[in-house]
């Protein structure tokens, strides 16, 4: 029985710690642009190709 109150603390632990990250990157603007990431794979980038005599 006193394992149950263990597993029960450390859940709620646990929960807590989960909410509060939730809260950070709520507050910080993690989630802010939310169309942005899913275009950007459609854009090509040009990177630059490197030649073999500059390494």
């Amino acid at each position: 029985m006193n394992i149950l109150y263990l597993l029960i603390g450390c859940s709620i632990l646990l929960a807590l710690g989960f909410l509060a990250a939730f809260f950070w990157a709520v507050n910080t603007g993690q989630n802010d642009d939310m169309e942005t990431p899913a275009m950007r794979i459609l854009f090509k980038e040009d990177v630059p190709e490197e030649k073999e005599g500059e390494r």
